[in-house]
């Protein structure tokens, strides 16, 4: 499984639809997957949503996308490739039967005339009795887009403009565009505290921009009738500031609708192992824990959702801390040491161990994965991403550890997510992780967390 698509509150449950490929845990053959939730905890799956439909602008996958509810219908729309169109379904009831609409696709093509780097995962949202949609792409050498249409029955779409462009990583050459930022993969577009968030994936990463969202009459001629006018409305995201919603092994973010005030982000964790141990493993991929955003000034909360406070098993002491399933909250004074933080999944020999600290002189949050895991397999590379503590602010930190999956939470705004994979059964153990200096636990807790199923994969 990769992307969380069209992820919705509906009658009083939460679904989930996802990339999903049943013939093999590798990409490809993409359908769309289905769970549902009374909690965003427990999930039961669902028959498949969406397959491929053999001949039609979907025949060579169902790729990512939104839904929403249409009065009252609740209402998918997806990108189908080779090429890359926009196309619509519908649903009833307990959204497990999925009609693809009859003359799919709604949008054939990207605009004409438009050198673009990609056309894929529409963001639908209305305003009024309109609907507009934002589509993730890229022109070709200069940056990332987001190309805005406007449609008043979903099925019927014109293209405005960009809503917002950027640019690309300087001297960038890339294959793939999306790794030189050429190209804006998931978009994502909504109101945040009385402002507006984008968030978009590029360069392996998810970025957001925080900024206004202005929408502004003009009078233009009326080219039918050139003796009249007609008033005709633009919209503009001017962003204001740009950050990380996640540094690490996290992927195609996309929020929740019709949960009330409450903003719900959902990512796919991605793997660090290779292909061959994923397919030996048999299964790829996992969704992450629920986020809640939130704006506080300028700042981009996040935050753990509460409802995971549910899997709260045995309280630990802070002498026999140990597991593969924790959740663990610290609180961490780190003094004058040059780097402070935890240690995870160690092994009582130490020849396996995570650390996750503060880099006080390079301002960055980092998990060191070089003595992760003895397997040659496993990504055992540095992750790291940018963060500033405020003089004598301490460092807070909140871990998920599940199996492979490492969540990190610091300070309710920044976010790394890693993969993990030690050998050994032993690799258990938590510690204060310093690097000389004065650094210090100013307090711990943790809990074991209870599985959500009675087939937990451990891998």
């Amino acid at each position: 499984m990769n992307d969380p698509n069209g992820p919705i509150y509906w009658q009083g449950k939460y679904h989930m639809f996802y990339q999903y490929n049943p013939n093999g845990a590798f990409w490809g053959d993409m359908h769309w997957g289905h769970a549902v939730s009374e909690d965003m905890v427990h999930w039961k799956h669902l028959p498949m949503a969406l397959a491929p439909t053999p001949g039609g602008p979907d025949k060579d996958g169902v790729f990512s996308g939104c839904a929403v509810i249409d009065n009252g219908v609740p209402t998918v729309i997806y990108t189908g490739v080779n090429p890359e169109t926009q196309c619509v379904a519908t649903s009833g009831g307990d959204l497990t039967g999925w009609k693809k609409f009859a003359a799919n696709p709604v949008i054939a093509a990207p605009p004409a005339g438009l050198e673009v780097t990609g056309f894929r995962d529409p963001c639908v949202w209305q305003e009024g009795d309109t609907w507009l949609m934002a589509v993730g792409s890229g022109f070709r050498g200069k940056g990332g887009a987001v190309l805005l249409y406007e449609s008043k029955d979903l099925r019927h779409w014109s293209y405005l403009h960009p809503l917002v462009t950027g640019g690309m990583r300087t001297g960038a050459s890339a294959k793939d565009p999306v790794d030189s930022g050429e190209m804006w993969e998931c978009p994502d577009f909504f109101p945040l505290g009385g402002k507006h968030l984008l968030i978009i994936s590029t360069e392996r990463v998810v970025k957001y921009l925080l900024g206004r969202y202005e929408v502004r009459p003009f009078t233009a001629i009326n080219m039918d009738n050139r003796d009249s006018q007609v008033v005709l409305i633009r919209r503009h995201f001017i962003a204001d500031t740009m950050g990380g919603i996640d540094y690490g092994s996290y992927y195609a973010a996309r929020s929740m609708t019709n949960t009330g005030e409450r903003r719900i982000l959902w990512g796919w964790v991605t793997e660090g192992r290779s292909a061959e141990a994923q397919r030996a493993a048999g299964w790829s991929g996992v969704m992450s824990l629920p986020r809640e955003l939130k704006l506080l000034g300028a700042q981009v909360q996040i935050c753990p959702a509460a409802e995971v406070e549910s899997l709260r098993g045995k309280r630990l002491g802070s002498g026999d801390v140990a597991g593969d399933c924790l959740e663990i909250q610290a609180e961490i004074d780190p003094g004058n040491a040059p780097r402070a933080g935890l240690k995870l999944r160690v092994a009582p020999d130490r020849s396996e161990q995570t650390l996750v600290y503060y880099d006080r002189d390079l301002k960055l949050v980092c998990v060191d994965r070089s003595q992760s895991s003895t397997d040659a397999s496993a990504d055992r590379g540095m992750q790291s991403g940018p963060f500033l503590l405020g003089r004598g602010e301490p460092l807070r930190l909140r871990i998920f550890l599940d199996g492979s999956v490492v969540e990190i939470f610091a300070n309710d705004r920044f976010c790394l997510t890693a993969r993990v994979y030690p050998a050994g059964p032993r690799s258990t153990g938590v510690a204060l992780h310093m690097d000389g200096g004065t650094a210090k636990m100013v307090s711990f807790e943790a809990w074991e967390m209870r599985p959500i199923s009675a087939d937990r994969l451990t891998s």
